[in-house]
This record gives C-alpha cells, structure tokens and sequence, in this order.
C-alpha cells in the first residue's frame, strides 16, 4: 500500500511537471493580452499553442518562444480582429483550458462527415465543375476550404448523403466520386498530377492544406496565372558555433502568418528552439533558431533553397487576391454549384474560399479575380449580385490588421547579420525576460 501511494504521488508529480502552466496577463501590455505557457517540452508543442490562438482569429503581434532543454516557455501578444485586448471571459477561459493540457489541439468537428481531398491544376471554372459534380451525385457539401497557389489547387471538402444526412460509406458511390472528380481536375492537361482521396478521418483542414499543397509541390511550380507580387523575403544561414539554423521572414503582416510558417516548418521535420515575432507599419519580422529533429542544423545549399521556398509558398497560400464576396443565404441542395455558375458564367475566377454551414444556412466567403488572374471590373461584381441577390451577397474589403498608434511599444527589426552575432545565452535571458521570470536582460 505504501509502494502504491508513492507510485500515485509520482504520477501526480509527473501530471504537474508536464502540463503547461497558462497565464493570461491583461495587466502588462497597454495594447495587447499576454498569454504566458510554460511546460515540459513535447514535439509539436509550439504549433498546438500557436493554433488554439489562431483557430480564434485571435491576431498574435509579438512573441517570444524559447524551448532550449527540457523547458517550454513562450509568450504572445494578442489582439482580437479589431486591434483590442482580450475581454471576453468565454474566450479567455477556452485558452486557458485548451493550452493547459497534454494535447491542446481540438480538432474541427466534422463526426459524421466525410472528407474529400482534391488537388490538381488550378483553372478558370473548376470549383463550379466540381460542385455541379458534387450536387449531381447528391453530396450536400457543409463546410469546405478551397486554396490556389502558383496554379495548384488543394481543397478539402466535407460531405453528407443529402438525403439521410448521413456520411457518405457505400463503396460504389465513393469510387464514383473520386474517379469524377478526378475526371473534371485533370481536365486537359493534367493527367499525372490530378489527386482525389476520400476519408473519414479527422484533421485540422488548415494544416493539411499545408500538408497537401507541400505534397503537390506548389512551391516549384510557376504559372501565367502566378502572383506576379513581391515574393516574402525569407532568408536563411547556420550559426556553426551553437549548431542552429537561423531563418528570418519579413512580409507583409495578416491573420495566422505564423501559424503558417510554424505548421510548416513542424510538417518539414524542423524543431524550432528560439523565436522573436515581431510587428510594425503592417509588417512582420518573424526570426526562429531551428534544427532538424535529430539535432543538426541545415546541411547542404539544395536543402537551404528548399526551405526558403517553401515558406515563401506557405506565406503566399493565404494571402488573399481579389475581391471578397460574403454570402449568406439559405442553404438548399446545389446551392454552391449555382453561385459558383454564376462566378464562372459572368468572367469571374474564385482564388480561395471558405464554406460553412449553420442549421439551414450557409456563410460562404469567396476571393475572386478575373479569368486572367486581374482585379475584377466593377460592373462583373454588379452583374453577379443581381443574379445572385444584392441582399445574400455582399462586396467586402480585404481584411485588414489593425494595429496601434506608434510608440506604444518599442520595436526591434532584427537583421539576419545581427542575428549571428547574438549570443545564445543573450536570447535566453531576453525570452526569460520578455516571460516575466527575470528582472532584467541586460
């Protein structure tokens, strides 16, 4: 009994020494929540703290991230939407208990549907063919992710039966699907690189978009419909003395930017140690200290472009072109295939979209171009809302990160050159710092 009693004191130990320890500071910071973790280290932990905040639209303005040893401290400033500091207690309760566990991901609902995953090359008209595809074969969509990059397309796609609102398991029917979809994503020119799959498992969409647009190799590909924009500078170098890799991102500034360079990096087998985030004038400047999962940093100039590329893809993926169309309407069987008709008959190209539906209705966001890939023609936007509804659909600007007046809060825009020269022992004392568990830095 007594052997027993210490194994059950040791668990209990264990559980303490293991289970991430959450603060949220409202107090600290003038214009942004503190939202404190520390914890024993695990792999991947980064990536759950960064997506619980981003899987709220919460906006992360600055971070600091150390997780050298055993230990896991890390400290975001956060914002909502509007620029302002937490204050909803539902909110700030749901971080508290979703980082404050072993496992913090909390994966979308999507029991009871089934999945279906597509990439292939990207064209004018191909969502309104897969949805007519779809709604022929009687598939009531409910939520869906549709992103194009260097003109690939990944999209995931979640389904029922229309009819008995059950997941879709009958083999025949499932085959159906795949080979017409797959049908309709070669087209004409894309018999190798066209993929279907249809599954029942459940994963975070965001982060497998990620997964399947890295598979498909879209940061190599280049097409005449590629943004013709400022690529985001990303450069990368080893600090041979402390065996890392350091990386340095400076792009425009937007909504879960860092958790698409983190996921990114997590799905490419790097382990990051060290970060600084920072923001200023619609800007990020994000700087993280990596190594592969064995323990050595990058080792050949191939694999130093690669990783260059590929954040540059995972940066660009969601950065939205075009115009934004909200719709918000009734849901009812070939609803999507409808509008997306509609899209493709009056000259107008979807670049993402999001689904999702409520009860009986559906919330739908569209970035649409023209067919050439350039800002749309006010009349085409016109012309579409007639036929769809002035009042269901609805023109909206591109949105925007607010960010507080200058001053509030000094900034460091870190240099790649700089970045050499620090020192480990600096960046852990200034983490310590910026953590709230040392008095000074300096």
């Amino acid at each position: 009994m007594e052997w027993s009693a210490c194994l059950d004191e040791y668990e209990k130990l264990v559980i303490r020494m293991n289970t991430p320890r959450v603060v949220i500071d409202n107090a600290v910071c003038a214009t942004a929540t503190l939202v404190k973790v520390d914890s024993a280290r695990k792999t991947g932990i980064l990536l759950e703290a960064v997506q619980v905040l981003t899987d709220l639209n919460l906006c992360i303005k600055k971070a600091y991230i150390s997780s050298d040893g055993r230990w896991f401290m890390d400290v975001f400033h956060v914002t909502d939407q509007n620029g302002d500091k937490l204050t909803d207690e539902s909110v700030i309760s749901y971080i508290e208990q979703s980082l404050g566990t072993y496992n913090c991901v909390r994966s979308e609902s999507f029991k009871g549907l089934t999945a279906l995953e597509l990439t292939g090359t990207d064209r004018p008209g191909l969502l309104s063919e897969v949805f007519a595809v779809l709604a022929d074969l009687e598939c009531n969509v409910v939520e869906s992710k549709v992103w194009t990059h260097n003109g690939r397309i990944a999209s995931l796609i979640y389904v029922k039966e229309c009819d008995s609102g059950s997941p879709i398991e009958d083999s025949e029917k499932i085959n159906s699907i795949e080979a017409r979809l797959r049908n309709v994503l070669k087209g004409d020119n894309d018999i190798r690189s066209a993929k279907t799959a249809v599954s029942m498992a459940v994963t975070h969409t965001e982060r497998r978009l990620h997964q399947m647009m890295f598979a498909d190799r879209d940061y190599e590909r280049k097409s005449a419909m590629a943004s013709t924009g400022t690529p985001p500078t990303v450069t990368v170098q080893n600090w041979i003395e402390r065996g890392y890799s350091i990386v340095n991102v400076q792009c425009k500034d937007r909504p879960k930017l860092l958790f698409d360079i983190v996921c990114t990096l997590t799905d490419m087998e790097y382990v990051v140690f060290h970060a600084t985030i920072d923001t200023a004038d619609n800007l990020a400047y994000q700087e993280f200290y990596i190594k592969h999962t064995d323990g050595t940093p990058i080792s050949s100039e191939a694999e130093r472009q690669r990783v260059i590329q590929c954040l540059q893809a995972a940066v660009e993926r969601r950065a939205s072109e075009g115009v934004k169309l909200e719709l918000y309407t009734t849901d009812r069987q070939g609803l999507l295939s409808d509008v997306t008709r509609t899209f493709r008959e009056n000259g107008l190209n979807v670049t993402r979209a999001e689904i999702s539906t409520t009860s009986d209705m559906a919330f739908n966001v569209f970035y649409v171009t023209d067919a050439a890939g350039n800002p749309v023609e006010p009349k085409m936007i016109e012309s579409v809302r007639e036929r769809i509804g002035y009042s269901s659909l609805k023109v909206k600007e591109p949105p925007l990160i607010h960010h507080k007046a200058a001053g509030d809060e000094s900034t460091t825009k870190m240099g790649t050159g700089g970045a050499v020269l620090l020192s480990l022992g600096s960046i852990v004392k200034r983490n310590l710092y910026n953590l709230g568990l040392i008095r000074s830095y300096s």
